[in-house]
């Protein structure tokens, strides 16, 4: 059995100034495809991932905003990103995964040690824990 741990996170707009206990920047690189009935996002060179909160090893960080950035720009839906990521992390890393990907919500998970990570592409926060 792991050990698990409890994070209290919650996306939206930060106040200036605002910060959590580790935040620390990424480069990922945009993608291109989009999903069938909306027009696809518009493709980008280069975007920062801001992580705000992190408990996992830098490569596996490292991993898991590729495929973050690779959702992002593949699906236009958040729930499509979020099982899109949800499904190639299960597959890479083994179950079970959960993501939660959007602009404005709250959480309150308990996670597997060394499998958590929240951090902002642009707008867009994800939040993602194996349990």
């Amino acid at each position: 059995m792991s050990a698990t741990n409890d994070s209290l996170l919650g996306s939206g707009p930060q106040p200036s100034g605002a910060s959590t206990s580790s935040a620390s920047t990424a480069g990922v690189a945009g993608l291109g495809a989009g999903s069938a009935g909306a027009p696809p996002p518009q493709p980008q060179q280069q975007q920062s991932a801001v992580i705000k909160n992190v408990d996992m090893t830098e490569e596996m960080q490292k991993s898991v905003i590729e495929i973050a950035a690779a959702a992002l720009n593949q699906f236009s839906v958040e729930k499509d990103v979020a099982a899109h990521v949800k499904r190639t992390l299960d597959t890479q890393f083994g179950p079970t995964w959960h993501a939660v990907v959007g602009k404005n919500y709250g959480s309150y998970v308990t996670h597997e040690t060394r499998h958590f990570i929240y951090f902002y592409i642009g707008p867009m926060a994800f939040l993602l824990w194996r349990a």
